[in-house]
């Protein structure tokens, strides 16, 4: 299987080091265990000669040929936060990564971007009506540039036809691993105990939701009433009043930067408050159904269940 990895000038160290030894330590593996798999042909491309990482290290580049790869991965670039990475994605590079991208997407390559990398896939104009999940904090930033694309920033790893999106970070791993898997679970599995790598579904985990919230006012305005109300309960009409918008604005506004609903979000902070009181009181579950606005213990053992897949019990031991 012949992957291509493009990396681009400001390429994230981590990131490109991550999809390169997970390939390399699959390949060591086939050997090593004897396993009837054929190896990974990895090559580093890019669109200029010169190419450095985020930390200013010289990355051994090979000019795209014409012969098609199986797989393209897109690692990220170093760019953090939305004002750099805004000014990174207009440069002239990028415009040509972008028309390498649609040339090898024409040509029937899977197609794969992990962390800011999504960025790249998606100002290509390839992620347009696919799902997708990119960095969570960044997330604001993709729904506004990329109104066509349906993200999922919650999730770790989305596939959406011949596309295949990962999320922050050590997302790359995933990403890796996934392509591994497809090619064979077992050596996927070898490679996951060899480096260690635990399972990561999600990013909901990690993401720090104050951070996204405090980034719009009407949003830091609702959160500030819906905390307040858990348990009088939810009122679209109150709701745009208390923050001074219409109830569409809100929806729209909750929507771009959280990708949830006003009610949605109300629902996923009684359940934030709920697990902060099993974990550090000693009530019933129906005392604390009724401090965040459920009528009784059942209705919060069914919502932690869909929402946590966790029971009462699972959350209290682990306090």
């Amino acid at each position: 299987m012949r992957i291509d990895v493009l990396a681009l000038d400001g390429v994230f160290d981590l990131g490109l080091s991550a999809v390169l030894d997970g390939f390399q330590t699959a390949n060591e593996l086939i050997e090593m265990a004897r396993l009837a798999v054929p190896r990974f042909d990895v090559r580093i491309v890019g669109v200029r000669r010169a190419v450095k990482t985020s930390q200013g290290l010289n990355v051994p580049v090979k000019a795209i040929g014409t012969q098609m790869p199986d797989c393209v991965v897109v690692p990220a670039i170093g760019f953090k936060m939305p004002d750099p990475l805004e000014a990174a994605l207009a440069r002239a590079d990028m415009r040509d990564a972008t028309g390498a991208l649609r040339q090898w997407a024409r040509c029937g390559a899977t197609m794969t971007a992990a962390c800011v990398g999504t960025f790249v896939m998606a100002e290509a104009g390839l992620l347009d009506r696919h799902r997708a999940t990119t960095t969570w904090w960044l997330a604001p930033m993709f729904r506004k540039r990329y109104p066509n694309v349906q993200l999922d920033e919650s999730n770790m790893i989305v596939k959406s036809g011949s596309f295949v999106t990962a999320g922050a970070a050590l997302g790359h791993v995933d990403l890796t691993l996934w392509l591994i898997r497809r090619h064979s679970p077992q050596l996927a599995a070898l490679t996951a105990k060899y480096l260690i790598v635990d399972s990561r579904p999600s990013q909901s985990a990690y993401a720090l939701t104050d951070h996204l919230v405090h980034s719009d006012p009407i949003v830091e305005r609702f959160e500030a009433w819906a905390r307040a109300r858990l348990k009088q309960g939810f009122s679209l009409n109150d709701a745009a009043r208390a923050v001074g918008s219409s109830k569409r604005t809100l929806a729209r506004r909750m929507q771009s930067v959280l990708g949830k609903s006003p009610l949605s979000y109300f629902q996923s902070l009684r359940v934030e408050r709920a697990v902060h009181l099993l974990k550090t009181g000693d009530g019933s579950v129906d005392d604390v159904a009724a401090r965040v606005g459920y009528a009784d213990g059942a209705t919060l053992r069914i919502l932690l269940r869909r929402q946590l897949n966790l029971g009462v019990r699972e959350i209290r031991r682990a306090s």
